[in-house]
Formats: structure tokens, sequence, C-alpha cells
């Protein structure tokens, strides 16, 4: 990318669109591969994505403010093209290729495999499934609109939302450096039907584009159901999901087992933990396979700030797996349990808090399918930017936050006189 004048070292912005560029040819390969449906653009589909990608790196938040943005001699530069409008931006997603944008993220993906910069969890490759509601409205609603009658003091009201299901690949971290979460893909979840199923036609597709990207499927409670279980085997992965249902007959003849049986003595971060570990159950004869229930108690402490004392906490986790425990003894098995909460912790609320995912930048189910995934892609290129091409020396101390206000300054920096003028 053209260095503007008198600008002597390449800035954020810029060394993240360079190293995009090198690892995964960015501009003049992946983002080139992007399509739409148009016969005769005007404006490129390609210069809309590139708008896209920066829109989410430098958290702009909206269409509005990435037409405002459109004077800045960054994107002169960076598009080669005046800035798209925003009901332009719009209208592309509308009927842009979803796949293509999958794909775009599978090459970034394959990139970042052959750089071995995804590396596995001591041989178990883990990605986790769980559902979102992006945003709910009793006004605005198209054709994707899920809809539920809300009870209120006022009356009954219909309120449309949209859920999606989405998937996490979560790998290990090497040398200390924290680890990638890769948000690869995510399903719609459609009238009439339960997020569970929406999971598995997300994860049919999946496994077809990522065959060995992951060994091991986290969930919670609700996909403790036998189809579920025996799609993943019949794909021969494995489950770990949180089991709550006091009804199932797994759980209580667990629950008569722990009484019995003593635990044993572990701990998990500075948790004093008991854990119980019961394999080869077969007590689920839906599922194709022996299944593990493992229970972990653990006690701690939390520092209340009130009055700056340590108030004990005592938390009970279940879940059922099929991870043999010769291969993954429990203490290992319990981690993974936890690790379910990535992504809620790394995924759902970072897109939310920091990338606006939940904003509705066009109110079309096939518009807000393609923004999401570019989210993803603008998500995982910002993220193998930051651990994996900046020095940690330079990260230190400086949030994620932190370098998307630099990026949002480096396009605004060219008003800045202007606003200051009389």
């Amino acid at each position: 990318m053209e260095t503007l004048p008198g600008k002597k070292r390449p800035t954020i912005l810029r060394r993240l669109i360079a190293y995009a560029d090198k690892v995964f040819r960015f501009s003049d390969a992946l983002i080139a591969s992007i399509t739409d449906r148009r016969p005769e653009p005007r404006i490129s589909t390609a210069t809309v994505a590139k708008a896209a990608m920066v829109l989410f790196w430098a958290r702009l938040g909206s269409l509005n403010a990435l037409e405002m943005s459109g004077a800045s001699r960054f994107w002169k530069l960076w598009l080669g093209h005046p800035m798209p409008s925003a009901e332009t931006m719009g209208n592309v997603h509308t009927k842009m290729d979803a796949d293509t944008v999958r794909e775009a993220i599978h090459q970034v993906y394959g990139g970042l495999k052959r750089n071995k910069a995804l590396p596995d969890d001591r041989g178990i490759s883990v990605a986790i499934v769980d559902g979102h509601e992006s945003h709910a409205s009793y006004r605005r609603h198209c054709s994707g609109c899920l809809a539920r009658i809300i009870h209120s003091q006022q009356g009954d009201r219909i309120q449309y939302y949209h859920r999606q299901v989405t998937l996490l690949l979560v790998t290990g971290a090497p040398h200390g450096r924290p680890p990638l979460r890769l948000p690869l893909d995510h399903e719609p979840q459609l009238p009439l039907e339960d997020e569970v199923a929406a999971a598995t036609r997300l994860l049919k597709r999946v496994l077809v584009r990522y065959p060995r990207a992951f060994d091991l499927v986290l969930a919670d409670a609700l996909y403790a159901q036998a189809p579920f279980f025996n799609f993943l085997l019949a794909h021969h992965k494995h489950a770990l999901v949180v089991l709550k249902d006091e009804r199932r007959n797994l759980y209580q003849d667990a629950a008569g087992l722990f009484k019995l049986v003593p635990p044993i003595q572990g701990t998990f971060r500075s948790r004093d933990c008991l854990w119980w570990d019961f394999p080869d159950l077969g007590s689920w004869p839906e599922v194709k396979a022996p299944i593990r229930v493992i229970r972990s108690l653990e006690t701690y402490s939390v520092r209340r700030q009130l009055d700056k004392k340590d108030e004990p906490q005592i938390s009970d986790w279940m879940w059922v797996t099929t991870l043999p425990a010769a291969q993954v003894p429990v203490a290992r098995a319990v981690g993974f349990g936890h690790q379910r909460w990535d992504i809620e912790n790394h995924g759902f609320n970072e897109l939310v808090e920091g990338w606006h995912a939940d904003h509705v930048l066009k109110h079309d189910p096939a518009a807000i399918e393609c923004f999401l995934l570019m989210t993803f892609l603008a998500f995982i290129l910002f993220h193998a930017f930051l651990y994996l091409n900046l020095k940690p020396a330079l990260r230190q101390g400086k949030s994620k936050d932190f370098w998307a206000k630099v990026m949002a300054a480096e396009i605004y920096q060219d008003f800045i006189p202007c606003a200051l003028s009389p």
C-alpha cells in the first residue's frame, strides 16, 4: 500500500494491511475472491469488502460513521475509489455471496495452519458451539426474523429477533502467547427449530470445509441430546457438554454414584477441587458409545469491593463426554469443560462490546449473515496480526481496544485541523 507523503513509518492500520497482504494475499486474492449477484457493478465487491474490513478493524460502529470518514486520505490510497455510501454498503451485502466470504475465512485458516500458528492442546484441537441472540425489536422485522410473544402488564406484544449459532475454534497457547480464537462460521436459527438443529446444520457445513480442524466440540447443557452426540461420533469427533437435567436417567445414576464413591482431590487454576470421574457408563443407551460423567466441586474465594473481605464460594459442575479416560485424565477434562466459556468471554462479549457485532447495519437476512461473516474475517486477521506480528514488548500494557482506537485515529487525523478551524 502506498505511504502517505511525509510518513516515514507505516501506521498500525497500514501494518495490519501489509501483514495480511504478505501472509494471506489479502488485497489481490482474498478480498478479490468475494463476489455478489450484481450483473454490472459500478463499485466493485472488493471495494465494498475492503471498506467493511476497516469499518470493523477501527470499530467505527455504523455505515453512516464509515461514510462520514470518506474524505480521509486513507480511503483514496486504500480503496483507489471514493468511499461507497452507507446505502451502497448495505445493498451490496444483501447481494453478497456468503459462501465466498466463508471461503475467504477458510483461506486465512489455511494460511495460519501452514505457518504452524494454530497449535492444538497437546494433541486435541477444540471447537465450541453456542447460540447468540443478536438483537430484538418490537417494530423492525424482516423475512429472516424469529418471533415470540412477550407478556406484560400492558398486554401481549410480538417481539422479532435474530439468533445465530457460531462455531469458535480455540488453539493452544505455546510459549506464553494467548491462544487464537477463530470464529469460523455461523448459522441462522430458522423458525420452528431449536438451537441444536441449527448447530447440527452448521457442523455439517463446517466439517466439509474443516474436516481436521478440531477433535472435540464443547457446548452447554442444551446440547446434551443423543442425536447431537451420535452426529459427532459418526464424524469421529468427541463431545463434552454440561450436564444439568436432574430428570435425566444419566444424571440420576451419576448422582447415586457420587454418594458411594469418594472423590479425588485436585486443583483447577487457584481452586481446590473434589473430582468424581465415571467412565464407560451405559446409562444413556440412545448414544451409540459408552459415555463418561465428570463432576467437579470447586472451592474458591471472591474479594468483595465494599469491605475488602474474602467470601468463600462453591461451584458444582457436571459434564458428560465421549472422551476416553485413558487419553484425557480428569484434570484435563475439567479444563476443557471450563473452556466452553471462551465463546462467551472471548467470542460474543468481545464481538458485541468491541466490534459492534449486534448492531444491525442492514436489516435483511442476507446482509446480516454476510456482515457477521465479514466481522469474523476481520476479527481473525486482527488477532493474527496482534499476536503473531506485533512484538510482545509493543503489545504490553495495551488493550485490543487501544489498537482499534489508534486505527480510527489514523482515519480521522485528516479532519482534526478542519474541526479546529473557525
